[in-house]
């Protein structure tokens, strides 16, 4: 089987700084989890992936076609859907016109699948998303990623700022994504996240990867989770 995703020997750097040193990654099929500290690069990777950020050297493939010489709207119109960190909504748009505004026609993902998948949008579907709280913010930025009928859905720090009553719905989700033929990258700082949907987690440190860690070890491994992250599990 051929890889969804390939990342060859990336580097991107902000005027001197070099953010991303040289990561090479693959995804065939299922979820890839890369973990860190905030300001390891992680943001950047997807960033780069996505268009939105250029690489200074390297090769981002999807599904074997080169897509880091593409725009952003190009790179999503192969197949790639984003949720970004921080949700990045447009405060004065409603939910439904979040949706409206980034279905892809001719998909089985259309407004009314994802209200079916969230029945709690389906309530606010006039609610402009400013007053959303943070978990209907999240299902939201979701919901507007799977319109666009993705192969593969890119997902920077989803936890952040979700209480753990919505933190695991939308570990579910994801779950359930999965089992639709749906391919994650998923970006996480909160292990807990990371190791309900990852065997195997993909450390990132300044910029590189140093480290594949198995899920069941770094859970019960203290001194792996302080010094590779220098947070706890239970610290999320």
């Amino acid at each position: 089987m051929d890889n969804i995703l390939s990342i060859e020997d990336v580097h991107v750097h902000y005027g001197s700084s070099h953010v991303v040193q040289g990561i090479s990654l693959s995804l065939k099929k299922g979820i890839l989890a890369i973990v860190g500290r905030n300001g390891m690069g992680k943001s950047t990777l997807v960033k780069s992936i996505m268009g939105i950020v250029p690489l200074t050297s390297g090769r981002i493939l999807f599904s074997n076609e080169e897509i880091n010489n593409k725009k952003t709207y190009q790179i999503a119109n192969c197949g790639v859907g984003y949720v970004p960190q921080g949700r990045e909504l447009f405060q004065s748009l409603t939910v439904q016109e979040h949706l409206r505004l980034a279905e892809k026609e001719g998909g089985i993902w259309d407004s009314k699948r994802v209200y079916e998948l969230f029945p709690m949008l389906s309530k606010l579907k006039n609610q402009r998303s400013m007053l959303l709280s943070g978990g209907q913010q999240q299902m939201l930025a979701i919901g507007r990623a799977l319109v666009t009928n993705p192969s593969l859905l890119i997902m920077d720090e989803p936890s952040e700022g979700l209480d753990p009553i919505v933190l695991e719905s939308v570990i579910k989700t994801c779950r359930g994504l999965m089992k639709e033929n749906i391919s994650i990258l998923l970006i996480e700082q909160n292990l807990h996240a990371a190791t309900s949907l990852a065997k195997e987690l993909q450390v990132m440190v300044s910029g590189t990867i140093v480290q594949k860690v198995d899920s069941e070890r770094i859970m019960h491994d203290r001194k792996i989770q302080d010094q590779l992250l220098g947070v706890s599990v239970e610290a999320g």
